[in-house]
This record gives structure tokens, C-alpha cells and sequence, in this order.
């Protein structure tokens, strides 16, 4: 389990939506005045649902009215976000995207139920959390990059990885490090994150690509190894960690986050919420999430965040194509 103070963060949003709100720190025409949701797509716990709940924290502070979150898991995404598609497009449901269901899900999923592009209007950026490749402890022959791929060659086909989910970001780009380092793996595909997790640090799995504050968190305790980071530069939470470009693999990826409205949502709300946004993520309890996660707040007008994930879906669609990956509905 990926290991952040949890409780915390659901104490002061709690502390939030016992406040008096009679004083809302941004005057809010347009928006309804009845509390705010965020659908999040996958279960609690996770990263979504983490950071899902420190940007609630910040978007109440600043709109003045109570900003809730509520988990929608199932199909990699696609149930909360089919459910917030269908929203009231009035500003008080929004969802939080990333990368599986606003750019992998409409290439691995024949009969997506939603379109990410008709059925949404972008607000903002959120975050990226770069993803770091562990190792199982139970692994000890595994201690870098070099004697993985030696061994995952060696093994043809039995290293085993773990994913949440056939199609998903995590189990993508392990496919991108198979494909580059030109070997075969026994991919297992789990319900959500810290199942794959778990399964890991029980030596029931032999390695994950993750975001890496949960790879870290394993580390810490010496449940498994990082033995790279897919991201331009190293970073301060595993500072030791080469980047997979220095390793001659150019994967730089992880899990990108951001806030979304139901299409139909009036242009100026779309303006109020990222107005919020960008307050909101100046919150001391939403910069502490992002810092736990090795994100940082990457704020950015509707038009940018489209033009990003435009770029994403074409990156991801021709390594489904390759590897032909496909979802059974």
C-alpha cells in the first residue's frame, strides 16, 4: 500500500466542509452554490484518489463551498468516467483524468463508452508523477538495470510484471522496456495498484512499473528494489536512481493527472474552476500530496492541456497497434 498520510489529508478536507462557508475566498458567479464532486475513476487509496483528495482540499479552501470526492472504480477507469460524462454540465461534477482514460483507454478498448474528446471539456493540468521500474526483493540476483535485462532475456518469457490493468499506463510501458531491450514477459494484470503492489512484495510477482512514490514506498522497507525511472533527469526522492535515457532506453513517462468538466459546461465555469485550480494547488496540504508523489503543480490553460494529451494519445496508440492489445468488454 502505497504509504501517505492519508488521514491527514481526509481530516482537513473534513475540517473544510465543517467550516462556515459564509465568506468563500473567490466570488463564484455562475457556479451553483451546492458542494462540488470529483469523480475519481479507480479506488481509493491509490494515486488518483490521493491526489484527487489534496486537490479537494485546495479547491475548497478557495471556492468557499465543499468539494467532495467520490470513487467510481471498474474497467480501468471507464465507470467513473462514463459517469461523469453524463453529469449535469454545471461545474459541480468534474472528474479527475489521466493518462489510461483520457489517452490509452480510446486505442485498447474496441467499444469505449465515452469519447475523451466530445464528451469532456478540459480545465486544467493537475500534475505528472514520472513511473519507476521495482524489483521484487525476492529478486536478489536483480540489483540494476543491466542484470534485469540479462535476466528477463535469460528467462524468456517467465520474468513476471504486474500491472492494474491489461492496457493500462503501468502495463504499457513495461511493454516499451520489453520492446527496447528486445525480450519476452508474463504480464499479470491486477484490478488496481496496490494489489500489483502487494503481490510484489510478497514475491508473488517479480517486478512493476509504477508511479514512484509507491516504488518507494516498498524500497523503504526493503520489499523490492528501483532499479530505474522513466524521466528526463533523476529525481530528490530517489536521488540514486539512474533515468532509463541514461540507461539507453528514451522512455520518459509516468502518470499525468488532470481535472476535466462534462462537455456543455459553460465557458466561464470552465475559467472559474481553473481560476481555483490554480489557487487551490498553492495549498499547503495539495503541495505536501504532490511532494509525497514526486509531483510538482503543473497548472495550465484548457487549450494547452488538450494540445499535451492530443500528443499522448498518438504516442500510446502506436505501441497498441504494435502490440496488439486489445480489452475484452
Amino acid at each position: 500500500m502505497i504509504r501517505l498520510n492519508r488521514r491527514a489529508i481526509l481530516g482537513g478536507a473534513a475540517t473544510l466542509v465543517a467550516a462556515p462557508l459564509a465568506q468563500p475566498a473567490l466570488a463564484q458567479p455562475g457556479l451553483p452554490d451546492r458542494p462540488i464532486r470529483i469523480i475519481v475513476p479507480y479506488n481509493a487509496g491509490g494515486i488518483t484518489d490521493v491526489i484527487s483528495r489534496g486537490v479537494a482540499v485546495g479547491l475548497q479552501a478557495t471556492l468557499g463551498q465543499p468539494v467532495v470526492v467520490e470513487n467510481r472504480p471498474g474497467a480501468n477507469g471507464t465507470v467513473g468516467t462514463l459517469a461523469a460524462a453524463r453529469s449535469t454540465p454545471d461545474g459541480t461534477t468534474i472528474t479527475m483524468g489521466i493518462t489510461d482514460t483520457f489517452a490509452i483507454n480510446r486505442s485498447t478498448f474496441p467499444n469505449l463508452p465515452y469519447s475523451d474528446e466530445t464528451d469532456f471539456a478540459p480545465i486544467s493540468m493537475v500534475t505528472r508523477v514520472p513511473f519507476a521500474l521495482m524489483i521484487g526483493a525476492h529478486r536478489r540476483e536483480i540489483t540494476d538495470y543491466a542484470s534485469f535485462v540479462r535476466e528477463a532475456r535469460r528467462e524468456a518469457g517467465r520474468l513476471s510484471h504486474a500491472s492494474w490493468g491489461v492496457g493500462s499506463s503501468s502495463h504499457l510501458a513495461f511493454e516499451f522496456v520489453a520492446r527496447a531491450q528486445g525480450f519476452e514477459k508474463l504480464h499479470v494484470p491486477f484490478a488496481a495498484q496496490a494489489p500489483g503492489m502487494q503481490a510484489v512484495a510478497a514475491g508473488q510477482v517479480d517486478s512493476m512499473m509504477l508511479p514512484v512514490g509507491g516504488a518507494e514506498s516498498l524500497a523503504r522497507d526493503n520489499r523490492a528494489r528501483i532499479i530505474a525511472l522513466a524521466h528526463p533527469n533523476r529525481i530528490d526522492l530517489t536521488p540514486g536512481v539512474p533515468t532509463l535515457g541514461e540507461l539507453g532506453v528514451p522512455l520518459s513517462t509516468g502518470l499525468w493527472l488532470a481535472l476535466y468538466a462534462p462537455a456543455r459546461t459553460p465557458p466561464a465555469i470552465i475559467a472559474r474552476l481553473n481560476e481555483a485550480l490554480r489557487t487551490g494547488m498553492r495549498h499547503e496540504t495539495t503541495q505536501a500530496v504532490f511532494r509525497q508523489q514526486a509531483g510538482v503543480a503543473e497548472p495550465s490553460t484548457p487549450e494547452e492541456l488538450a494540445t499535451f494529451v492530443r500528443a499522448e494519445r498518438a504516442q500510446w496508440a502506436q505501441l497498441v497497434r504494435e502490440k496488439n492489445i486489445r480489452v475484452e468488454a
